[in-house]
């Protein structure tokens, strides 16, 4: 409903309730309890600034406020061209990448508040505008709405995954042979750690 009407709307909760065999409190339970899905118009692309507590401390704070001086808008609300929705939004889980801002749930990484203004009005202008990671561009608010419904664009292997600060601890590890408690070769045939410990501690497990 949300990639058609490009937010639920109350023809749509009653829709989905008829369809489900629910009732419309139930529907509406799901639809204001993820963040996700709106309650009321959207722009075309949902521009969102961490301000969880690493982000914050790195700039997150800086961008929103600059951003939304920018575009005169604040919190969850959108330009009157309708373009764009500005958010505060919590962890992304990009802490390595702060501050991390997030266009229609693509990541930018690194920001600045000249970057992410740039980033706003590149959208405005109907620039194609590629994320630092994931897909290969950042798709409209209904696009991506058909995707969380659950219907595939075949985009999901596009661009760039995880990143080298996300895959440093990685390489380190390999670099090491280091391995988690149960992979192969971290303990006897059953996962068990014991063997190690008992070469740590001495010939016959002692301390």
């Amino acid at each position: 409903m949300q990639s058609v009407d490009g937010y639920v709307t109350g023809r749509g909760v009653a829709f989905c309730a008829e369809v489900l065999d629910l009732t419309e409190a139930e529907v509406s339970g799901v639809a204001t309890f993820y963040t996700q899905y709106k309650r009321h118009p959207n722009g075309d692309y949902t521009v969102g600034v961490c301000t969880n507590t690493l982000c914050a401390i790195m700039g997150g704070d800086l961008i929103f406020d600059r951003v939304s001086e920018h575009l005169g808008i604040g919190h969850d609300e959108t330009t009157e061209d309708g373009r764009i929705t500005l958010e505060r939004i919590e962890c992304n889980a990009a802490c390595d990448y702060a501050p991390v801002v997030m266009a229609n749930w693509e990541f930018f990484d690194n920001q600045t508040p000249e970057s992410t203004i740039g980033l706003v009005e590149d959208l405005r202008a109907g620039k194609d505008v590629a994320p630092t990671r994931g897909a290969a561009k950042v798709c409209t608010f209904k696009e991506v709405s058909r995707v969380l419904a659950g219907f595939e664009d075949g985009r999901a292997d596009e661009g760039v995954g995880a990143g080298p600060a996300s895959l440093l601890g990685l390489r380190i590890a390999n670099e090491h042979g280091w391995t988690a408690p149960g992979a192969q070769g971290a303990g006897g045939s059953n996962g068990s750690r014991a063997p190690r410990a008992a070469q740590a501690d001495g010939k016959d497990g002692s301390k």
